[in-house]
């Protein structure tokens, strides 16, 4: 520290200590003139009448008396004039709040809780006896034995021909009979009562050192690390309902803007969903009227007085098809779900869903918190512009393109309801763009092939698709075969999560065959374009 600096801290020292003693004569005088006028009053009608009175005695009587008077006023100022002096010594000072929790020192001061891990969660995944056998290898893909903690909850037992265990999936129970509840909503579904009641049931099994509840379907895919990491960021010994509602406006408008989407997932704290478990059946037979379990869920919970705590990484996956468009450009948020994989494509061209599934999970393993992060950077001498969701896809566009230009999402996906083939009409809860009928104004895109994590960083890479690309005499991106990108792992804590910051990248090389990228955390005030 300069003498500069050390002078300013010095005067401001003091003059704190100036206020504090001009603070303390304020308060601490009126008070002191009360307490050292306080026993001359309460004798005062007793010293009038020692004066005026006659006594039986010699003036030295009433002398003596007057002597006492004195030394007992005397004792009392110098009593006074001690609290004085401890009072202003004191490191409390004159707070008020300070003083005031003195008499609480003596207790024991509780240790904060550890941070949320795996072990405080507890998923209840809704299937039924008929889709489980089918859809059991997509949860097997997250789930991670001894580890997480939940129920696979069916309609009724499994046929005595399949595997009633296995050690590498969640515990399968069956839920409790629901006949007794009405369900009014014309060609809907009853089971969406049982599957309502989920909630309830796992609540009521009183499993211990629960944090969290967690719901899903048998087709969402949870990303555990990055689940852990939202939950993180809610004290979850209050009421709190996170997830996320559809990608779809016109679901959103018959269910509701502020509903967690069970598709995509939702959890509740435990003290919410303890209170939610005590009142849910009789919640659930004023609403027969509503079509599914999660709207079920929701009106409970609004019942309670508690809204949704929306969390960008929870995906329903309101439309069909390819789902590029969205893995390519995630929101800047931890990716925590995705759900319908049986009606999108596989997300890795030439894969069946879930060896696609298993593939993306080799990313995962390698850095959760980084998977579908994009990142946006330039190749300068080139002019291209190269966008990277990591551990998904590479795109490289033989053009500029401006960083809000690329957050959109590419429309390569079709509207959820099946008459409605013109994609552009459907409204979304993110913005969308045209995917370029033109080859040449596509980006030529790598697919993610492998990962290699070690002590010094993490490495994946990148093949090029064989789709269609714009080829020419001039070098382009279409004539690359790979992207190695280099990075490091991204564990963002809780006060990164809550102001979060998309990376930078650098084009360290680049060959006739092979593009090589650093991803890194960007400098103070650094901006991403094209430097000319």
């Amino acid at each position: 520290m300069c003498k500069e600096e050390r002078g300013n801290a010095t005067r401001k020292v003091q003059l704190r200590s100036t206020d504090r003693r001009s603070d303390l004569r304020g308060v601490l005088f009126p008070h002191g003139v009360l307490l050292l006028s306080l026993p001359f009053l309460l004798n005062a009608g007793r010293f009038a009448r020692a004066m005026t009175t006659p006594h039986p005695f010699t003036a030295g009587g009433l002398t003596l008396r007057l002597v006492k008077r004195l030394a007992f006023l005397s004792c009392s100022f110098w009593i006074a004039y001690l609290a004085i002096v401890v009072l202003s010594t004191h490191p409390c000072g004159l707070s008020p709040r300070c003083l005031s929790s003195l008499h609480l020192a003596h207790r024991p001061i509780l240790p904060e809780s550890p941070p949320t891990e795996t072990r405080h969660l507890v998923f209840g995944i809704a299937s039924s006896a008929s889709s489980w056998p089918r859809r059991r290898d997509y949860v097997r893909a997250w789930w991670r034995p001894g580890e997480t903690r939940g129920f696979v909850w069916l309609d009724r037992p499994l046929n005595s021909s399949f595997p009633q265990t296995d050690a590498s999936l969640p515990t399968v129970r069956v839920s409790e009979d629901t006949s007794r509840f009405p369900y009014t909503y014309r060609k809907g579904l009853r089971s969406a009562i049982r599957v309502a009641r989920i909630v309830a049931e796992t609540v009521r099994l009183g499993l211990p050192d629960v944090r969290w509840f967690v719901f899903g379907d048998d087709d969402t895919v949870f990303f555990v690390d990055n689940l852990v990491r939202v939950l993180r960021k809610y004290d979850h010994e209050m009421w709190f309902y996170v997830g996320e509602s559809s990608e779809n406006v016109d679901q959103n408008r018959v269910n509701s803007f502020d509903m967690g989407f069970g598709g995509g997932g939702f959890a509740i704290s435990h003290r919410l969903a303890a209170a939610l478990a005590r009142v849910f059946d009789s919640c659930l037979v004023r609403y027969a009227h509503l079509y599914g379990s999660d709207a079920r869920v929701f009106a409970c919970l609004a019942e309670l007085g508690v809204g949704l705590t929306h969390e960008r990484g929870f995906h329903q996956v309101d439309f069909r098809g390819d789902a590029f468009g969205m893995l390519a450009a995630h929101p800047l948020a931890p990716l925590v779900t995705l759900h319908h994989l049986d009606i999108l494509a596989p997300v890795f061209p030439k894969l069946s869903r879930l060896h696609a599934l298993e593939h993306l999970f080799e990313a995962v393993k390698a850095d959760s918190g980084r998977i579908l992060q994009q990142t946006i950077c330039y190749e300068n001498s080139k002019a291209w512009t190269v966008s990277i969701s990591w551990g998904y896809s590479v795109q490289i566009y033989n053009s500029i393109q401006l960083v809000p230009d690329l957050l959109p999402l590419l429309r390569t996906f079709m509207p959820w309801r099946r008459g409605q083939k013109n994609a552009s009409s459907v409204p979304y809860m993110f913005n969308t763009r045209e995917l370029p009928r033109n080859p040449c104004n596509r980006p030529a895109i790598f697919f993610f092939e492998s990962v290699l994590a070690g002590e010094t960083g993490i490495e994946s890479n990148y093949s090029r698709s064989s789709g269609v690309g714009c080829y020419s005499n001039k070098f382009s991106p279409w004539d690359l075969k790979y992207v190695r990108v280099l990075s490091t792992e991204l564990d963002l804590d809780t006060k990164q999560l809550q102001a979060p910051r998309r990376q930078c990248c650098d084009i360290i090389s680049l060959t006739n065959e092979v593009m090589n990228i650093k991803i890194r955390k960007c400098e103070d005030e650094e901006v991403v374009f094209l430097e000319s």
